[in-house]
């Protein structure tokens, strides 16, 4: 019978009396951990040395702090605002500072991206594995507690998975064997009011619990939410390849961040306004001739199957594009979810016959091809295209997305391996693998002649996508594929990767791309459209100072390497006088009257940061033709 506690205290007591002192806690891949159970048996363990507590995750989210630095300036009246109610994680905290103590161990599969390259315990203790293992591992590290953060029903007889029936799913029948055969492991919800409940399979009986934590701090607390990322140029410029690889009918992986808006956006510009779309597309060119572009509306519609829901499949679902119905009935199986605030408020104000068309599922059903009645979920997955974001790649088609050469990780392979793997099982489906063509500012290629890791090997190259063009790689030779992915570089690396190339005997002396690729010819074939191509396609939770100081500061972290650059931005800033609007952001970051070498120095560098942004926008927008949106509103991709 189901034990209800309303202090977490109480519950950690219970279950160490439970299972012991020697406790492998298993929570789940991102949102939806049962946090204050965590912190609960955290502080019991650090309390007492004689509990060997290890905690085994993936995605640990980590709300941002303020500082002094222009980062910390940015993030924290935003964490403030967005975050004031969120649950922190007391090992994250410990973690980070090197102070976890000797008895608590933390073992994660993907880690939160960028955020614990220098951090020696995160990197000493990351699992590198597929999603689809990840369960695997858990069962094989001796794990005898799950806690999950759950959605109540209204009358609490059942309690949904909510975000994360990824591998909890896949995890209870092994519990349930574990019992049988005699072993304590418990599984155990934290109720939260914020957590959409989804049905179906994710919806359990309480009875399926061991112990529940409801009511007070816990039941009120804020989800972690993922503000909507700006919409680079680059980014809407894969976007629009992408929307043209995706055939009508077909089915559908995309991830979050800049290049899933993207993507939405774009797959809602061709349902809307083809014309539009195929103008974009043919301005842009750099589309290979082996694959016929796809510009018409959707008239069948896409099938979602996603490891990730993200918001960009909602905007997708709302517009009409994600609507074709697997055998099951369902539009979109998916594995966990996490997004903006709007995101979670739009799942738990869904209207219930909507909703019943959403299926969490285990990760093995989304990231695998089942294997009972195969033949139905292959006839289900026709014409996938699975969509994923890498780091780099190289000229012979390797492709890495997790890890530097140097060996610290990134983030994790995650489910990116799974999909590839799927679409070569999978007549018609094509694994889409996205990457910027440069990074820092444009100062350093992401094609490569060669690197020191990969995450995806040549052998199962397929379709490979830069804001220059798509390189369709899958069965060609050596020699083609290079020079395919030659013609997707910027022309900063493309000479270099010739003369590579034609050193290690792949390529023919003399080969030319079919075009120098720049930016400057970026922006000027896509300024025409820079109407329905908006930074924030489905709006944005920073304010009008904030969206004015995302790109000043990410054009300071692009140049944080270059010395000049900064020297010339500081010279600038140094003497520039700020417009109305760019005082109000320097004062949004504490710099209107700055104090010190330091503070003068900072807003020296982001004015003029500010005022070469604005420069740039005012180019993109004299270029534009006057043409009005085809329809919508404010936050509404047109």
């Amino acid at each position: 019978m189901v034990q209800r506690f309303s202090e977490e205290d109480a519950l950690a007591r219970r279950i160490v009396e439970r299972v012991g002192k020697r406790i492998v806690l298993a929570l789940p891949l991102g949102l939806g951990k049962g946090n204050h159970v965590a912190n609960a048996l955290y502080r019991l363990a650090e309390g007492d040395p004689s509990i060997d507590l290890t905690i085994f995750t993936a995605l640990s989210l980590d709300p941002p702090a303020g500082g002094k630095s222009l980062a910390g300036r940015f993030s924290g009246p935003l964490a403030e605002r967005l975050y004031d109610g969120v649950t922190r994680l007391d090992y994250v905290a410990a973690r980070k500072r090197g102070r976890l103590p000797k008895n608590i161990r933390v073992v994660e599969f993907f880690l939160q991206a960028g955020s614990l390259l220098s951090n020696r315990t995160a990197q000493e203790n990351y699992i590198s594995a597929n999603y689809t293992h990840a369960a695997r591992y858990v069962v094989e590290s001796g794990v005898n507690v799950v806690a999950q953060m759950v959605a109540p029903s209204d009358d609490r007889a059942h309690y949904s998975l909510g975000s994360n029936t990824d591998m909890t799913l896949d995890l209870l029948p092994v519990l349930d064997r574990f019992r049988r055969d005699g072993r304590e492991v418990l599984f155990v919800g934290e109720a939260n009011l914020q957590m959409p409940f989804m049905p179906g399979a994710a919806a359990l009986e309480a009875a399926r619990f061991d112990m529940i934590l409801e009511g007070g701090s816990a039941e009120a607390a804020q989800l972690f939410c993922v503000p909507r990322q700006p919409v680079s140029i680059t980014d809407h410029a894969i976007g629009l390849y992408f929307a043209a690889l995706v055939k009508d009918g077909g089915t559908l992986q995309i991830g979050i961040g800049g290049m899933g808006d993207a993507i939405a956006n774009a797959l809602i510009l061709r349902h809307r306004d083809p014309a539009r779309f195929r103008a974009a597309l043919e301005a842009l060119g750099g589309f290979p001739s082996t694959i016929e572009p796809q510009t018409g509306r959707f008239e069948e519609g896409l099938y979602g199957l996603s490891e990730m829901f993200v918001d960009p499949l909602m905007q997708l679902i709302d517009a009409g594009i994600v609507r074709r119905a697997a055998s099951d009935g369902k539009i979109l199986h998916a594995g966990f979810f996490v997004g903006p605030e709007s995101f979670y408020r739009r799942l738990r104000e869904m209207e219930p016959a909507l909703k019943e068309t959403l299926s969490m599922r285990e990760i093995s059903f989304i990231n695998d091809l089942p294997a009972a009645d195969r033949a139905r979920h292959v006839a289900d997955r026709r014409d996938a295209r699975f969509c994923n974001s890498a780091m780099i790649a190289t000229v012979l088609g390797d492709v890495c997305s997790d890890q530097v050469e140097e060996g610290q990780v990134v983030s994790g392979v995650g489910g990116q391996f799974n999909f590839v793997s799927q679409a070569f099982a999978l007549d018609g489906a094509r694994s889409i693998l996205m990457l910027a063509s440069t990074r820092n500012g444009g100062r350093h290629s992401n094609i490569r002649w060669r690197y020191g890791h990969t995450t995806v090997p040549r052998h199962l190259k397929d379709i490979v996508v830069t804001e220059y063009g798509v390189a369709d790689l899958r069965g060609r030779t050596d020699r083609d594929t290079v020079a395919a992915m030659i013609a997707i570089a910027d022309e900063s690396a493309q000479g270099t990767l010739i003369g590579e190339a034609v050193a290690g005997l792949k390529l023919e002396p003399g080969h030319r791309p079919a075009r120098w690729n720049s930016r400057g010819r970026l922006e000027a074939a896509l300024a025409p459209f820079a109407d329905v191509l908006p930074d924030y396609p489905f709006g944005t939770d920073l304010t009008e100072d904030e969206r004015r100081l995302a790109p000043a500061l990410r054009r300071l972290k692009d140049a944080k390497d270059d010395r000049l650059a900064l020297a010339r931005l500081f010279a600038r800033g140094v003497v520039a006088s700020p417009a109305p609007d760019e005082a109000a952001a320097l004062a949004r970051m504490g710099l209107a009257r700055p104090e010190g070498l330091a503070e003068r120095g900072m807003r020296a560098l982001l004015l003029a940061a500010l005022q070469d942004e604005r420069s740039r926008g005012r180019d993109r927008h004299a270029q534009a033709a006057p043409l009005a949106s085809p329809g919508g509103h404010e936050g509404e991709a047109p």
